[in-house]
């Protein structure tokens, strides 16, 4: 698997839901990459600590730089980003794991099909 449609990333609401997600994609040996639905809006998340994994710094940086390229604000004129990395890519977007947050489900849904070639591609790891 080396893309996940937007259809088929799960979402999920409580703890329960959580674990059985991260439980199946561990037996499978796959990174997780999932939605949690928060109070306000939605988490986009992908995880490979359970396969003692990371992503690459270069992969980790065009994910970010993919991230960023989708989010509505402006950079300066001199082409430097005027906010923290952190509002840059809405969220954390680290080597082993992280969380990105969308307004709705369909956005989420969007987000993390765009970001899962980079988190499944196992030659992104390290």
């Amino acid at each position: 698997m080396d893309h996940l449609a937007p259809s088929n990333v799960p979402v999920y609401a409580t703890t329960d839901e959580q674990e059985a997600i991260w439980d199946r994609c561990a037996d499978r040996g796959h990174p997780v990459i999932a939605i949690r639905a928060a109070t306000r809006g939605y988490l986009v998340k992908y995880d490979l600590q359970h396969l003692d994994a990371q992503l690459s710094q270069r992969t980790l940086q065009k994910l970010r730089d993919r991230v960023r390229s989708r989010r509505p604000y402006e950079t300066s004129p001199d082409g430097t980003d005027p906010i923290s990395e952190t509002e840059g890519v809405g969220g954390e977007a680290g080597a082993v794991s992280g969380e990105l947050h969308a307004p709705t489900e369909r956005a989420a849904r969007d987000l993390a099909s765009h970001i899962s070639p980079f988190v499944l591609d196992r030659s992104n790891w390290r």
